[in-house]
């Protein structure tokens, strides 16, 4: 066994199955205490962790100019800016070159809430708030808010309910229903999609834990590793497909009257 394979059982996975058979969690006695379910004490926490690493990234560019050189080697700076630099060309390619960089905000924020409240579940005695359906389904509520609220800021509330009565107003009764109800359902896909796969990987890693201790280590970590950084990837794009679905119109319906 290598010394990486023992030192991450000794430092992650043995807590982590002896905080799993006492149902030990450090949010735990504290979230008891102020009566507060311990999914909403732990996003609080990343969330908090969030604000943290933004005000230390605005005092190391204290004095320093956007146009600056990138810091030699692996700094803060530069694993914060190839975040950003990465959610903010993603936001340009999948809403648009004009348009995308008006929701990087959200787009980032939303991602880096999900992948790291995924991430803090590989920590011993910490429980990932993306395992409880209700932490899921806010966000998917959020994201849901965000690109509706948009669409309808962008193309005017009516003209924006307008386009899900389709093209034709003799179709309005068949296809709006059905524009409705997909409309409708997109936040419990992204609920019920994140939800299924963080509690699934978790559930992974801690029964291949049990049995196979010095191998899981390696391999189901780097796995759950992935996972969180793909479900929240996920996530995030399905959010800027919705985004960009719900604001593309307006566009079009500028050039019609336009060439009216």
């Amino acid at each position: 066994m290598s010394h990486f394979a023992f030192l991450s059982f000794l430092f992650f996975l043995l807590p982590k199955m002896v905080f799993a058979s006492s149902g030990f969690t450090f949010l735990g006695p504290v979230a008891h205490q102020l009566h507060i379910p311990e999914q909403v004490l732990t996003f609080t926490l990343v969330a908090v962790f969030i604000l943290i690493l933004g005000v230390i990234y605005k005092m190391v560019m204290a004095g320093k100019k956007e146009s600056d050189l990138p810091d030699k080697g692996i700094t803060f700076r530069n694993v914060i800016e190839l975040f950003g630099q990465f959610i903010y060309d993603q936001t340009k390619s999948i809403i648009g070159e004009k348009e995308g960089p008006k929701y990087f905000s959200f787009v980032g924020g939303i991602f880096l809430l999900i992948f790291l409240s995924n991430l803090i579940g590989l920590i011993p005695g910490f429980i990932p708030p993306t395992e409880n359906l209700n932490t899921t389904l806010a966000l998917g509520l959020i994201s849901f808010a965000y690109y509706n609220l948009h669409g309808c800021k962008t193309q005017g509330t009516i003209n924006y309910l307008k386009h899900f009565l389709g093209p034709l107003w003799y179709m309005a009764i068949l296809i709006g229903p059905i524009e409705i109800i997909s409309n409708s359902v997109r936040p419990i896909s992204l609920a019920f999609r994140l939800r299924g796969n963080m509690f699934g990987d978790h559930l992974v890693i801690e029964i291949f834990g049990q049995l196979a201790p010095y191998i899981v280590p390696v391999i189901f970590m780097i796995l759950g590793l992935l996972v969180s950084f793909i479900q929240a990837y996920v996530f995030t794009v399905l959010s800027m497909v919705y985004i960009g679905l719900a604001t593309e119109h307006h566009d079009h319906d500028e050039e019609g009257h336009a060439a009216h």
